[in-house]
């Protein structure tokens, strides 16, 4: 880390003990509180992926899913909140230098949510795309001002010709505030409308080119961060947060099992029950492999980027398989913490029914399809040509 990235990770440390008090509150409200996203914002947090051109960090991608784990091991919702919205300005990087532009050349803090999976339909026009339709799950969108939206492209006969991100500023789009579930409940994912609005072509990134790891965006930024795959970027920014929420569970129920006594086994202390340090030791352990896993792969596919060696499909693939497999420990942790816990654990406002509620909500992502996952990482094993954008 550099000297910039280490004042960020420590300022986050500082912010942890507020973010924590401030847990329930994000989940009454359904959306993370103004002077949370505020404060992450003056510790530099959403600038970690941006561009140095607009006054980022460029950090190395281990750094900010470090500061996404302790900022979810906080307060969950928070953490998933600011994964989403600090890997957009990664993203943002890979759109032509116009579109950065667009969103950057003003106000180098602005923030941009997203929803990607194709509930739209764009049609080619001149100079660009006509783009209609409604998506679900922009977490974080009341905080941003642009959003990145997932949708087919046709011709003006219906023929489909690509599958792109469109880049929309908020005078183009409406939130339609419909979250309210049982999990990740602060995290304000609400809906974002779009009705036949004109997106200029710069504004546009061919999912194709974003698979290829060839996009306008390496021309004008050239650093290695640039350079890795959408596929292993983004779904592990979905894991590192579910990571984040399993230590917190762990470390609400160590301090909840030190003072804990066990009526139905003659008043025995929990601290001293064997078979609970038992139960301890093995989710620490998934916790750990989890984020070891997430962080040597994501680790080895920056330093092949940094030396301009080609990142190779088969450890593309085992990043996307150990991927998955780390939110599927951090789950099998969190479960084992809280059949741990006691019926006090069921308790509303306890953190650790709120840390299970919300990672259990976050393994439903579609970047934790397990099987589908493994399924690619077989094919890739076994010598077959594999083309997925989530790779």
């Amino acid at each position: 880390m550099s000297e910039g990235t280490d004042a960020v990770i420590a300022g986050i440390e500082e912010l942890l003990p507020a973010l924590r008090d401030r847990a329930q509150e994000a989940e009454d409200a359904r959306r993370v509180p103004e002077e949370s996203i505020k404060a992450l914002a003056d510790v530099g947090f959403f600038k970690l992926l941006q561009p140095a051109r607009y006054g980022g960090y460029e950090a190395d991608p281990v750094t900010f899913y470090t500061a996404v784990r302790s900022l979810a091991s906080a307060c969950g919702s928070t953490g998933w909140v600011a994964s989403i919205l600090g890997v957009h300005p990664w993203h943002l990087g890979l759109f032509d230098d116009r579109a950065q532009q667009d969103v950057w050349g003003s106000d180098t803090g602005t923030l941009v949510s997203s929803s990607y999976a194709p509930m739209g339909k764009a049609t080619v026009v001149d100079g660009g795309y006509r783009l209609s339709g409604k998506w679900s799950f922009s977490s974080g969108c009341d905080h941003a001002t642009w959003v990145l939206l997932g949708a087919p492209a046709f011709t003006a006969d219906g023929d489909p010709v690509d599958f792109c991100t469109y880049l929309v500023p908020i005078s183009d789009y409406t939130i339609e505030d419909v979250w309210d579930t049982v999990g990740l409940r602060g995290t304000g994912s609400n809906d974002i409308v779009v009705d036949d609005v004109f997106v200029p072509a710069h504004r546009v990134l061919s999912f194709v080119a974003t698979s290829k790891c060839r996009t306008p965006g390496q021309e004008v930024n050239t650093g290695p961060l640039y350079r890795l795959p959408y596929g292993s970027v983004h779904p592990s920014t979905i894991t590192a947060p579910i990571i984040g929420m399993a230590q917190g569970a762990y470390d609400a129920h160590v301090a909840y099992q030190r003072e804990r006594v066990r009526a139905s086994y003659m008043g025995e202390q929990s601290k001293e029950d064997p078979f609970a340090k038992v139960r301890i030791a093995e989710a620490a352990s998934e916790i750990d492999a989890a984020w070891l896993q997430l962080t040597h792969n994501i680790d080895e596919l920056y330093q092949l980027a940094r030396r301009g060696e080609k990142l190779p499909f088969d450890t593309r693939l085992r990043v996307r398989r150990d991927q998955v497999r780390g939110t599927e420990r951090a789950i099998a942790a969190i479960d084992r913490l809280f059949e741990n816990s006691g019926g006090r654990a069921l308790r509303a406002g306890t953190p650790i029914q709120r840390f299970w509620r919300d990672a259990h909500a976050g393994r439903v992502h579609a970047a934790n399809d397990a099987e589908r996952a493994y399924q690619m990482f077989g094919t890739g094993t076994f010598g077959q040509t594999v083309e997925n954008a989530m790779v």
